[in-house]
């Protein structure tokens, strides 16, 4: 079944242009001319992956995505036509996976694309070794992308389920950003190091103080830790 992809986009000349390349490639392509009919159509279509404006009619596109965010995990690359760095922090931070900045190269997009879908994909080798964690308190559990909390499920996209995965598997080992850009963004990752700040400070929001055992550490100067006394 070919995958569904939602379009939200005001400038139709570009949204026509993504539906073409990526109806070439194989995916099911909606569109949304303001963020209210986005906010509208994200819900309606539970699409697998969003290609979301920011400045758009309506609602902008921080908007939509803090809504879609309410009750999806689905993959979120913001489109924006500002390239500062307080503008791609700010969508991270509000749950986007990636951003690509206008005018953007056809290619360069489908390749993110491709990257953020792959990676938000458990893998499905029927004989896949388990990937599943548990700490007090904690269970990461990467075959079904669920992270429980103190026995609460706890929503958070795939790319933090797979940092957090990726430090705990190696306890009180230190890693620096690149390292971890390399080992779970992936060569195909086209952002710089404070990206992994943003997701580490997201992950540190939902576990921050629930158990003495284990805790995310920051070495300064170097990188980050799952540092475990068990």
């Amino acid at each position: 079944m070919a995958k569904k992809v939602l379009v939200v986009e005001d400038d139709s000349n570009i949204a026509e242009l993504l539906r073409l390349y990526l109806e070439k490639d194989g995916f099911d392509v909606f569109l949304a001319a303001d963020g209210g009919e986005g906010i509208r159509r994200a819900q309606e279509l539970q699409p697998d992956l969003i290609l979301l404006d920011i400045m758009l009619p309506v609602v902008d596109g921080w908007v939509v995505c803090s809504e879609v965010r309410k009750s999806s995990n689905v993959p979120i690359i913001m489109l924006t036509a500002k390239g500062e760095t307080f503008d791609k922090i700010s969508g991270l931070e509000m749950g986007a996976d990636d951003y690509v900045t206008k005018p953007f190269e056809v290619k360069e997009l489908m390749a993110r694309i491709h990257a953020v879908m792959r990676r938000s994909e458990p893998e499905a080798a029927p004989h896949a070794a388990e990937k599943r964690l548990v700490f007090d308190k904690l269970v990461i559990d990467l075959d079904s992308y669920e992270l429980i909390v103190d026995g609460k499920r706890v929503e958070a996209p795939p790319k933090e389920m797979e940092l957090l995965y990726h430090l705990a598997s190696s306890p009180n080992r230190v890693f620096t950003r690149n390292q971890l850009l390399d080992e779970v963004w992936g060569f195909d990752y086209f952002g710089d190091s404070r990206t992994v700040d943003v997701h580490i400070k997201r992950l540190r929001e939902k576990l921050e103080g629930v158990s003495d055992k284990w805790s995310l550490k920051t070495v300064w100067g170097v990188g980050y830790k799952f540092e475990s006394v068990e």
